[in-house]
């Protein structure tokens, strides 16, 4: 038998999950938690085979719990269930030790094979989120940019002149035009809005 704690903050969530999970014969939700904090309380005293785990709950973040069950028992397996799948969420859970990560579109045979799986200690990844992995793997990472940088190019997004830029930040307008094309080289763009668009997608803004 399959023992499976239930971490999310949906109360009606929750139910449906058990209903899901009990009416398999080789699996039975032996908990539940309204947030990572309690769940991770939960998962150390009752060492559940898997944690089902939301991400993005009030009273305790997901990836956190996830990290926090895996450091001090090795033996759990915590596999993501949540709505999210940012390239940042799906990464942040991996990174953490996550099984696996589903989404909450799953069907019930999928979750139920998914926590057969995860048991097994096999990853279980949906098949957008590998797509994500894989695109993720082959993409080169943002480039780093300096403090200095990141706040000028914030206050570029923000509409500021390269003169108010300088005035806001006590240097040489001069000095702006320097950092900002430091900036453009690092992104690989040739003008300002460039620059900020990309500087979102990569998640340095």
């Amino acid at each position: 038998m399959i023992r499976i704690l239930l971490v999310d903050d949906h109360p009606v969530v929750r139910m449906g999950l058990r209903g899901m999970l009990d009416a398999e014969p080789d699996l039975t939700v032996i908990g539940e938690a309204s947030d990572g904090a309690e769940g991770t309380e939960i998962a150390l005293r009752e060492r559940p085979d898997i944690v089902l785990m939301d991400l993005r709950m009030p009273g305790g973040d997901g990836v956190e719990a996830t990290g926090r069950i895996l450091a001090a028992a090795r033996d759990v397996k915590v596999m993501v269930l949540t709505t999210y799948e940012s390239d940042r969420d799906i990464l942040r859970a991996i990174e953490a030790g996550a099984s696996g990560y589903l989404l909450k579109d799953a069907s019930p045979a999928e979750l139920a094979d998914a926590v057969r799986a995860a048991a097994r200690g096999e990853t279980v990844l949906a098949p957008s989120v590998a797509s994500t992995l894989v695109r993720q793997v082959r993409s080169p990472a943002p480039p780093a940019l300096s403090a200095r940088e990141t706040e000028v190019l914030r206050l570029v997004a923000a509409g500021l002149t390269n003169a108010e830029i300088g005035k806001r930040l006590f240097i040489s307008e001069a000095t702006v035009k320097t950092h900002l094309l430091r900036v453009f080289n690092k992104l690989d763009v040739a003008d300002r809005t460039a620059a900020v668009t990309t500087a979102m997608r990569h998640e340095l803004l």
